[in-house]
């Protein structure tokens, strides 16, 4: 046996060691998750539920709803967040002191209808020209992803102009039906999200102005079992969840 499959084989039998104590006491894990990791975290709840017996609910949103969110209150045990909402002080407050764990990032893109020609995005000023070109795009403003792509716009001087064009909606399946529908000619936030049915990636945004969005996680300071939170903490970095974040357009850490 290779020296690789041997490792894979021992961490895994070591996982399900781990796996099978936790179950003897399973948990169930409120988790605040950003709107734009739905697609790989949907995935790795059913995978981490099925390997543990620990249940996991989760709320999406976007970065100004989970810091409402993780402010308000309510309780929660865990959350696997845009970095953004660990700038926030009252937000950050909510989660353990230690040093959170990047788990997930994707950078920036533009989905165009299925079968509809594909701008060229290859340098800043042809991703320029076609956003000035284009007769209308959607996106969510209010949200990491949505500022960035604000602050895009504002850094090549079109921003007025995009605003007079842009489809402000509040979700990503949003984005996804407007463009499939025709409603906008291009869905313009993380590349990830276009790996939809209705919808093609047209490209990424050119180096010079692309930047990951970076997904963290760690436990709240109101976490109902700590044993659970640690193993789903230990699940999202494990190579198994790695792969899944990569099948799904994202990159691990």
């Amino acid at each position: 046996m290779k020296k690789s499959s041997i490792i894979a084989a021992a961490w895994a039998a070591g996982l399900g060691l781990i796996f099978s104590a936790v179950t003897l006491h399973a948990a169930e894990l409120r988790v605040l998750a950003g709107g734009g990791i739905t697609g790989p975290l949907n995935e790795l709840k059913t995978q981490f539920e099925r390997a543990t017996g620990h249940s996991l609910v989760i709320f999406y949103g976007t970065t100004p709803e989970l810091i409402r969110e993780a402010t308000s209150g309510t309780p929660f045990d865990f959350g696997v967040v845009p970095v953004d909402v660990m700038k926030d002080g009252g937000a950050r407050a909510r989660f353990v002191p230690e040093p959170t764990t990047d788990v997930a990032r994707v950078g920036y893109g533009v989905a165009v209808r299925a079968g509809a020609a594909k701008p060229d995005l290859s340098t800043a000023e042809a991703f320029k020209r076609a956003m000035l070109q284009a007769p209308s795009i959607v996106t969510v403003p209010e949200s990491a992803a949505g500022a960035q792509i604000l602050r895009v716009f504002a850094r090549i001087g079109i921003d007025a102009e995009m605003k007079a064009k842009t489809k402000a909606v509040g979700t990503v399946p949003q984005i996804i039906q407007a463009v499939a529908q025709g409603d906008a000619a291009f869905g313009i936030f993380l590349t990830s999200v276009f790996i939809a049915p209705g919808v093609e990636i047209a490209g990424q945004f050119p180096d010079e102005l692309q930047q990951d969005l970076v997904y963290t996680a760690a436990p709240s300071v109101t976490v109902k079992d700590a044993a659970a939170a640690r193993a789903f903490m230990d699940y999202l970095t494990s190579p198994e969840a790695a792969a899944t974040i990569r099948a799904k357009g994202m990159r691990p850490g």
